[in-house]
């Protein structure tokens, strides 16, 4: 009975070993953890919006923030809001390959709406990392035609003949509304959308947050070098080069080829199983398929069936503890003048 308690406690012991190992050799490839102190979470939020020393997060604007986020009166249709397409009960996705927008008219160059989730801690926003704030990432679907199809003129119009509006701007800003303030208060929002996982509490030191299949992904994620591009605190969220090793096979759906320098940002792994379909046209739906595709074109190697079910099934544990929103209420507006703009 000795002997077996001995041998048990020494296969304990070497669990807790390797996953000791395991977890400093993901701290030491770059991928960081998200704090489960929350002053510590809060001040690397911060540190990730250029503009929060100047706007802070305050009750004030994240309710204004959440207003915005959610209202489609910001939409020249008046049917759009940003949670059409960065559903927050969807993995802050919509789901689909390509996002439908303004006249039902699905996105010209076919590009899959990223989550919406973490993206305070991107480096840089959209596919092509051509905004490098959540604010200036707001304003650019809301006045892009085939998206919410709005003018920065429309939406202060709108929103001014709204009392409860104005007195939400003057309460959270001190000032009347701007359009700038409504991409701000739309920023400061989804500064909140932050899901610390069980991941993070293992990089932590907590070597029973992961199971050993999951650690077992990890190893695998770790050695095949996806950790390469799926770095930082967001596994992803910087601009990274695109088929590096192969020509990617659904290249030819859609237009997009990432910035000038063919740059395409690297997707955040964090939430991935709620985020299907993916890559930047929405062409693959199956992890599987997807972790096997990086393995060709960005790896030049192949990773067979059991080694991408290993590693979807370390992905999953990038699940993390949503936040809780709730869906607003939304005040009435007096000037019937300023109507939505159907046109169809």
């Amino acid at each position: 009975m000795k002997a077996k308690f001995l041998f048990l406690s020494s296969v304990v012991l070497a669990s807790s070993l390797f996953a000791s190992d395991l977890a400093k050799e993901a701290l030491d490839a770059g991928i960081i953890a998200l704090p489960s102190d929350q002053a510590k979470l809060t001040q690397m939020i911060n540190d990730a919006a250029p503009d929060a020393k100047q706007y802070p997060t305050t009750m004030a604007t994240y309710e204004l923030g959440k207003r915005l986020y959610f209202d489609p009166r910001l939409s020249k249709s008046g049917i759009i809001s940003c949670n059409t397409c960065h559903n927050l009960g969807l993995g802050g996705t919509d789901g689909v390959p390509a996002s439908t927008g303004h006249k039902w008219a699905p996105n010209p160059h076919h590009i899959n709406a990223p989550t919406v989730y973490n993206s305070v801690l991107n480096s840089v926003q959209f596919w092509d990392g051509r905004a490098a704030h959540l604010a200036a990432q707001a304003a650019g679907p809301m006045t892009a035609l085939p998206e919410m199809a709005s003018t920065p003129e429309l939406v202060v119009e709108r929103l001014k003949s709204i009392p409860a509006y104005v007195d939400e701007f003057k309460t959270a800003f001190n000032s009347e509304i701007t359009f700038d303030l409504v991409t701000t208060a739309i920023g400061i929002f989804e500064r909140t959308l932050v899901t610390p996982s069980r991941f993070d509490k293992f990089l932590e030191g907590d070597t029973n947050a992961l199971n050993s299949n999951e650690k077992a992904g990890l190893k695998l994620f770790l050695d095949k070098g996806c950790v390469t591009c799926h770095n930082g605190v967001n596994l992803g969220g910087t601009l990274q080069p695109f088929e590096v090793a192969a020509k990617y096979q659904f290249a030819n759906v859609g237009d997009f080829k990432g910035d000038a320098n063919g740059m395409v940002k690297t997707p955040t792994l964090r939430n991935i199983e709620l985020t299907a379909p993916y890559f930047h046209n929405g062409a693959i739906w199956s992890l599987k398929d997807a972790v096997k595709t990086m393995g060709s074109v960005q790896l030049g190697i192949e990773i067979n069936d059991k080694e991408a079910n290993d590693m979807v099934t370390f992905l999953n544990s990038l699940t993390g503890d949503m936040p809780k929103v709730e869906y607003p209420m939304f005040p009435a507006s007096t000037d019937k003048t300023s109507k939505p703009e159907l046109d169809y």
